[in-house]
């Protein structure tokens, strides 16, 4: 297992992120998280809504300090009381509360996020989670499901402020959905920050697994899920190290729920898989995908002398 940099902080994490919302029982989360640490894997997953994952994974972590555990907050908690969802500071509070009671710990790695909320003050969500990371309860802070110019003004209002950033963003991403492409994965880059994606296996619709239903798919997602069928028989290696191989060399960090320690197993020994740039292209092929206005009409402009006149910028 390797670690990155998460975003512009100095935090390792493993190239390969355990979510943990699917784990039902302690038993089955002592059993598929030790095989991830055994295999190196540092960071597990969660969140506040996710059921009861947060307690069964405070029940299983052992030694604490050897994970980066993240959470996030903003979906409801009681859906009679209007405070108990949202980005303001008093869900965050309350909602960080409960979930280091559930995890058995005083203090969280990372602390996301969980969806914009269009009626809550920007400046409020990042001085609220600016003084929780003073309070010594979060490490670092991240956003998922957000709009690109939202994560942008946060972190240029952190930055201006003196306040905590955001170093990570959270985001769909697989072969099968690649719209993140046109304005978030470069404001990613752009700003330094960790992209974790789920749902890296669409779902499931990429990997080899019986429970999809292929007469549902699309004309596009079967031909997405035969051409990764195809490469994965060529390379002798299976469709979802595939499908997760082509995430990582996007350079993003897939977030991969696993429920047995076989799947950890299959997720860990394909991070050893690196497509060559014809199975890529081929994959890519198969998902076409179009980045839209403004992207494309500036790469045409570039392109030629008409935007910056003519010669080579490097």
């Amino acid at each position: 297992m390797r670690y990155r940099l998460f975003g512009r902080t100095g935090l390792r994490v493993s190239e390969l992120l355990l979510g943990c919302m699917t784990l039902r029982t302690e038993e089955e989360a002592r059993r598929v998280v030790d095989a991830y640490a055994e295999a190196g894997g540092n960071f597990l997953d969660t969140a506040s809504a996710y059921g009861e994952s947060e307690e069964v994974l405070g029940a299983v972590l052992g030694r604490r300090e050897r994970f980066v555990v993240a959470t996030k907050y903003t979906l409801s908690r009681d859906a009679d009381d209007p405070n108990a969802g949202g980005n303001h500071r008093k869900n965050l509070v309350g909602s960080l509360e409960r979930s280091l009671r559930r995890l058995r710990t005083d203090y969280v790695d990372v602390l996301w996020v969980h969806l914009w909320d269009r009626r809550t003050p920007v400046e409020e969500t990042m001085r609220a989670l600016d003084d929780v990371v003073r309070a010594g309860k979060v490490l670092y802070v991240g956003v998922s499901d957000a709009p690109s110019w939202f994560v942008a003004r946060a972190n240029t209002l952190a930055e201006w402020r003196g306040w905590t950033p955001f170093a990570g963003v959270q985001v769909p991403y697989s072969l099968v959905r690649r719209d993140v492409e046109r304005e978030l994965l470069p404001m990613a880059e752009a700003l330094q920050l960790s992209v974790a994606a789920w749902a890296p296996l669409g779902g499931g619709m990429l990997a080899g697994e019986t429970r999809v239903d292929l007469a549902s798919l699309s004309a596009g997602e079967r031909a997405v899920r035969e051409e990764v069928h195809r490469v994965a028989a060529e390379m002798g290696c299976t469709a979802a190290q595939v499908a997760l191989a082509w995430v990582r060399q996007q350079g993003v960090l897939p977030l991969v729920g696993m429920r047995t320690p076989e799947q950890v197993a299959d997720a860990v020994a394909g991070l050893g898989v690196v497509l060559p740039p014809e199975a890529v292209a081929r994959l890519e092929a198969a998902a076409p995908f179009e980045r839209g206005f403004p992207a494309d009409f500036i790469a045409e402009c570039e392109a030629s002398a008409f935007a910056f006149g003519s010669g080579v910028v490097v």
